[in-house]
């Protein structure tokens, strides 16, 4: 028996198929088939017909509104504006009376805010957040806006806008796009798709196909796009397919004409068969709920009206007709087109069935009512919180010549003022400056001022004041009359940048910055309100770095993608004092020894070049750099030049954040790894000790292939896992124009946890795995990931300037020495990107490798363990765990906790086969890393020894030149061989922190 939506009984004479005798295969469409069969002919089409409603149009709306319900029995509502708890009560109502449950849908393109203007905070427009260079923010938001359109009772979000907005005239779109670059859209719009789907509510990408190049308003006329049909698919099409490709539930159908896809006259892409079926349904393969733009809109209705504008966009193969001009009318002239043969009816109840579907997709076959208790405050609740971390990534810094940027928060020398353009009175961004500066003052200068005051206004700054800050406020976000920029406001911020130093902060559409492209230093903030004031503020004063790079080009100067995101200066660098080595005991002529290895090492081609570190009782005695980048011979390798440390990283990264933590009480070493990991337990690797990981002999395998399973058989990487761009949903860079899904990070910590385990404690092997676990745990005690601990916990108090993980986000790649052409999985070469492939699919940070410097930088890590855990003064590990870690840790192995130490035998070996070389004494301790580098302290000798090189290069793993020669082996000797009475010094041993 059929059963309606109320779960009554179907009356016998509608118990009969419509078309088709095949019976319903989901719950879906059993429910659609049940309510389906209840409904009356004309009741069928009319769930086809949307229509608006408002909750600030008084009695005489509602009353028109419910009589379209009731008599008309109309599908669907559009929410406009009004306010939130007057909209929950009259939705309860309209759904109350309804034969079906009414699908409620609205265009929240920045969240409920933009209808609820006087109680409900609205999210920043599309622009600002094609600002935001990380999509997840993006997918937040968009989350967020679903979670708003549930508490409403809103199933369907006419939203988000998809169209590249590449005419900065665009009256319509404008600021509403994400930007002119389609990847940005596309990845954009994608990861607020996702958002909304997540919690439930339906998304709808639009205006298909897209209206961001047109100059006229389609509420207003109809807009042409003048473009062949390679050009659209180049460009406008890209976000679409992108939002297909992801998943999109419904797609919205522009009024647009474009001759290349239907050059009918007077025939707007909403009801062109050609551009909906044609185009969007077969070409593309989209099968979702395709909608109209408002069939109010003059792009349409100068051409039909009186519900032909419903049947022209049903003929052209739109399933949801959105606010024709009558309800009655439309579902008439549908009804006579099926009398007439226009159209079968069969096929207007497929789409009919198709709506009725998505309304149990989206929950109504359970409608509950609306709950206008406290919505308001549920409404903004996620709203402040994410306006502010999208400000704080959003702010654009363009250009500061002779870094003007930051000011000081103290500077008796620069007075500075600032400038607001456009406001009437104080406001909170004079408030927020003042946060950091208490003696700027501020001037007015409003839309009705006069140019005649500029002068003296000018004048008064320019004796008064070292610098200004103007803040371009209050304009329109329209392009019409140069956004509300009058002639004296243009005049006043052109000659103030002219006359005095000036940093600008265009607060609104960035468009407008065209009018003062010539600004010596430029802010685009894009909105402007309290919580975009704090954020630019924040930037003036060097309390945040801009993160945002600039969606759109506004003019010559500033294109698409311009963005400085760093004018913090960086902490000096830790100076290692140079000595002459005859001031420490050693002779300069033995030393020289080092300068003939280097170079035969380079001419026998063990590395193409390499950088050379000694410190002898803290002061620097050796710093040479050989060779060149790689054997083209173009490129020198140089001081500051920077190489890939290979599982160096497990010492000067891994092991130094689990000293601190040992240290702070924070990691037990006798704790087992399941204490930590939540995601390790019910394993065979939850009782692991953390002492036997770090001496490598917890018992698990060497290192897993993880990027194996990711290739087709032919090796190139699997294009669903792997995109040659960044998006939404390929998140993390394993290598230039290659980005992985993020959800691949579980399936390589699940086989690391199925992999083989030997009995732990009695097996030194090792392993990756083990410091992947480790840097793992460091991140679950200290809630950041293991870049930025390291970093904020000891590279930055430590002064130095190269060394982090992801290099590239920080140095330019003229200083990253390139590693090797990598040939079996990424295919290309490895610059700046780690060369470990497992550290990469973890996006390059990770426990046992994946750390960037140069060997000066090292050289103060290093001297800062020799020196007890103590550096200029600062104490960061205390000097007893120090010695601990650095000790022999294990009878089964040399190794000490997480350090690599000399072979115990090394007294009896010859020197070529002693490890790390012959006279290394039984305290040194260190490391080595597969890419060509080592870094070793000797306490006994207060010796420090750091060598990089990229000895892979070009061709990987198989050159082994360089442990055939010894090189860093030999080198290292040299430095004790040049030590004048090498007994005497021995005998100082410990006389420091050590």
């Amino acid at each position: 028996m059929l059963l309606t939506a109320n779960g009554n009984p179907v009356p016998a004479s509608d118990n009969k198929p419509v078309y088709s005798d095949k019976p319903a295969a989901t719950p879906a469409e059993r429910w659609a088939d049940s309510v389906f069969n209840t409904l009356s002919h004309e009741e069928r089409i009319a769930q086809l017909i949307m229509i608006r409603m408002h909750s600030n149009l008084g009695a005489d709306h509602v009353a028109s509104v419910m009589a379209d319900i009731r008599n008309n029995k109309i599908g669907g509502l559009v929410t406009f504006q009004g306010g939130p708890v007057r909209q929950a009560h009259l939705i309860n109502r309209y759904q109350a009376i309804s034969k079906v449950p009414l699908l409620v849908a609205t265009d929240a393109e920045w969240g409920l805010g933009m209808r609820f203007v006087d109680s409900v905070i609205a999210f920043p427009r599309n622009l600002m957040l094609g600002a935001v260079q990380d999509s997840t923010l993006i997918y937040e938001v968009g989350k967020a806006i679903g979670e708003q359109c549930k508490r409403m009772g809103i199933q369907y979000n006419f939203a988000p806008v998809l169209d590249v907005n590449n005419n900065p005239n665009n009256p319509v779109i404008n600021d509403r796009s994400f930007g002119e670059d389609k990847y940005q859209v596309a990845r954009h719009g994608v990861a607020m798709i996702k958002g909304m789907q997540d919690v439930g509510v339906m998304a709808c990408a639009k205006h298909f196909p897209g209206h961001g190049d047109t100059d006229v308003d389609s509420h207003y006329d109809l807009p042409s796009i003048n473009k062949s049909l390679k050009e659209l698919d180049s460009l406008e099409l890209y976000p679409f397919r992108r939002a297909i490709e992801a998943g999109v539930g419904s797609i919205m159908i522009a009024h647009l004409y474009i001759p290349a896809i239907d050059s009918k006259a007077n025939t707007p892409t909403s009801i062109s068969y050609k551009t909906v079926t044609n185009l969007l349904k077969k070409d593309m393969g989209f099968d979702g709920l395709v909608v109209t733009d408002a069939l109010e809109m003059k792009g349409i209705s100068k051409y039909y009206s009186k519900g032909q504008e419903s049947l022209q966009s049903l003929l052209a193969g739109n399933d949801l007709m959105e606010l024709p001009s009558t309800a009655k009318g439309s579902i008439a002239a549908i009804a006579q087109a099926i009398k007439k043969g226009r159209i079968s009816r069969d096929e207007v109840y497929r789409r009919v069935k198709k709506v009725l579907r998505a309304k149990y997709e989206l929950g109504l076959a359970h409608l509950q009512p609306i709950d206008p208790a406290n919505i308001t405050n549920d409404l903004n609740a996620a709203v402040l919180p994410l306006r502010e971390r999208i400000s704080e990534n959003a702010i654009t810094l363009l250009r500061n010549d002779n870094h003007l940027l930051p000011f000081k928060t103290e500077d008796a020398e620069q007075k500075i003022a600032v400038v607001s353009v456009g406001t009437d009175g104080n406001n909170t961004f004079l408030d927020a400056v003042k946060q950091y500066r208490k003696d700027v003052d501020s001037y007015i200068f409003s839309s009705r001022q006069p140019a005649s005051q500029i002068p003296a206004m000018v004048k008064r700054l320019k004796d008064n004041y070292q610098a200004v800050i103007i803040a371009v406020q209050n304009y329109s976000r329209r392009p019409a009359n140069n956004y509300g920029l009058n002639n004296a406001s243009r005049m006043l911020i052109n000659q103030l940048q002219e006359e005095m130093p000036a940093a600008t902060i265009a607060f609104g559409n960035p468009y407008a910055i065209r009018y003062f492209c010539d600004a010596t230093t430029i802010i685009a903030a894009y909105e402007d309100d309290s919580i975009t004031h704090k954020a630019v503020a924040k930037v003036l004063f060097g309390q945040l770095e801009p993160k945002g790079k600039l969606p759109v080009t506004v003019c010559e100067n500033y294109h698409f993608g311009t963005g400085i995101t760093s004018i913090i200066p960086p902490p000096p660098p830790a100076l290692l004092q140079s000595a002459a080595p005859e001031s420490v005991g050693l002779n300069s002529q033995i030393l020289q020894r080092i300068d003939s290895l280097a170079y035969d090492m380079i001419d026998k081609g063990a590395a193409p070049g390499c950088q050379i570190l000694a410190l002898k009782d803290g002061k620097m005695v050796y710093n040479k750099n050989f060779g060149y980048y790689d054997y083209s011979q173009r490129e020198k390798v140089k001081e500051n030049s920077v190489y890939d440390l290979a599982s160096v990283t497990k010492i000067c990264a891994t092991t130094l954040s689990v000293m601190r933590l040992y240290d702070e009480g924070k990691l037990d070493l006798d704790s087992t790894l399941g204490k930590y990991l939540i995601w390790v337990r019910g394993s065979n690797k939850e009782n692991l000790r953390i002492r036997d990981i770090l001496l490598h002999q917890a018992g698990l395998v060497a290192w897993i292939p993880f990027y194996r399973e990711t290739l087709y058989p032919n090796g190139w990487p699997d294009t669903s896992l792997y995109k040659p761009i960044l998006d939404s949903t390929h998140t993390v860079r394993v290598a230039e124009s290659l980005y992985m899904a993020p959800a691949f990070i579980d399936t390589i910590k699940r086989r690391i946890l199925d992999s083989r385990l030997l009995p732990p404690g009695r097996h030194y092997i090792y392993s990756d795995n083990d410091f992947i676990f480790l840097g793992k745990v460091v991140e679950s005690i200290t809630g950041m990931r293991l870049d930025r601990y390291v970093r904020e916990t000891f590279y930055e108090p430590l002064g130095l300037v190269t060394t982090g993980f992801q290099p590239r986000s920080r140095l330019p790649l003229k200083q990253l020495v390139p590693t090797e052409f990598e040939n079996y999985f990424r295919v290309q070469w490895i610059r700046g990107d780690v060369h470990d492939p497992g550290a990469a699919m973890f996006g390059g940070v990770a426990g046992h490798a994946g750390l960037f410097s140069n060997a000066t930088d090292l050289g103060v890590v290093m001297q800062m363990l020799l020196n007890g855990g103590s550096f200029n003064g600062q104490e960061y590990i205390k000097p007893e765990t120090i010695r601990l870690f650095s000790s022999y840790g294990s009878s089964i192995s040399r190794r000490g906790l997480g350090f690599d130490k000399p072979e115990k035998d090394n007294a009896i070996r010859r020197p070529t086969n002693a490890y790390p070389c012959k006279s290394a004494s039984p305290l040194t301790f260190g490391h080595t890393g597969f890419t060509g580098t080592c870094v070793w302290v000797d306490p006994q000798y207060n010796l420090v020894f750091v060598y990089l090189s990229n000895r892979v290069c070009p061709n990987g793993g198989a050159n082994t030149k360089i442990s055939q020669l010894n090189v860093r082996g030999n080198m290292m000797e040299v430095l004790y061989d040049a030590m004048v009475d090498r007994s005497a010094m021995s005998n100082g041993l410990l006389s420091g922190n050590f």
